[in-house]
């Protein structure tokens, strides 16, 4: 280890060793730890879901004195169904859920990944004859869900007004299910996008080829309801940043993935509104 390696390594553990301190500081000053409930969307299966963001949250509580639990959705509906219910203290979002959350409930984005966008890619196998949209008419197309962001509303919004695709939907849960129906053969392409596209397995992967790419959005969104105190949530944002400029925080955070973790507000996701993807969510 060099002598920056080793200065790097001293500045990191003070900073562990100081929110540590501070946190103690606020519980034994009296105010009494709490446990709030985390939602995920559903990209992948419960057990994937778990292994990303259970080390994350037992990180987070160790930084704000506070508890942090996963609250598991059998599916992407069921997720939709309960941030309208108000049901996740914290919830990490598409951000069209973000804007339908903040009018059903006044959740707010408080973090985002500031290193990538969001958009969505059309995927066909890579041994099949499909070479544009247009090979696709009257084709089968899998979708995680329909109110998906990237891979089923951003996707379906253009296969219809810039393409005019007539093509038959199916929606199969999560958008690891939308690849493997591609990859088994028994559908003719799928709806997915970049971050998830590229967390299959390479045998799975490297058998999918993209034939279409969709407009770029700032990506998902971790929000938070308003019933959370305020300062509570600041020192969550806070914790989150700080976790990033340590090499095993930030290990943890490209997991889900976050790139580069920055503040966020609701003005960075008005842009989603000009897309008018209302016309394509699907009320449950």
């Amino acid at each position: 280890m060099t002598r920056s390696d080793a200065g790097r390594a001293g500045l990191h553990a003070a900073r562990r060793g100081l929110a540590a301190a501070l946190a103690l500081l606020t519980l034994s000053g009296g105010a009494a730890a709490e446990t709030f409930g985390v939602g995920v969307v559903p990209q992948f299966e419960p057990r994937m879901l778990s292994e990303i963001w259970s080390p994350i949250l037992e990180e987070l509580g160790e930084r704000t004195g506070h508890e942090f639990v996963l609250v598991g959705s059998p599916d992407i509906a069921g997720f939709e169904q309960s941030f309208i219910e108000g049901a996740f203290d914290f919830a990490y979002m598409n951000p069209y859920h973000g804007l339908k959350a903040a009018e059903a409930q006044g959740y707010a984005p408080i973090l985002r990944d500031g290193g990538r966008s969001l958009f969505g890619v059309l995927v066909v196998a890579e041994a099949s004859e499909y070479r544009s949209v247009g090979d696709l008419e009257g084709k089968t197309i899998a979708f995680p869900s329909p109110n998906a962001l990237g891979a089923a509303l951003l996707m379906r919004a253009d296969l219809d007004r810039v393409h005019g695709l007539d093509y038959q939907a199916e929606y199969v849960s999560t958008h690891s299910s939308a690849y493997l129906n591609v990859a088994l053969g028994v559908m003719d392409a799928a709806g997915g996008v970049m971050a998830t596209l590229n967390r299959l397995e390479p045998e799975i992967r490297d058998g999918l080829r993209i034939i279409y790419e969709t407009s770029k959005l700032p990506p998902h969104p971790v929000v938070v309801h308003p019933r959370v105190d305020a300062e509570i949530a600041a020192n969550v944002q806070a914790a989150f940043l700080d976790m990033a400029e340590t090499p095993q925080g930030q290990a943890l955070l490209e997991r889900v993935p976050f790139r580069d973790i920055i503040a966020a507000t609701a003005d960075d996701y008005e842009v989603l509104r000009t897309f008018r993807l209302q016309d394509y969510w699907v009320e449950h």
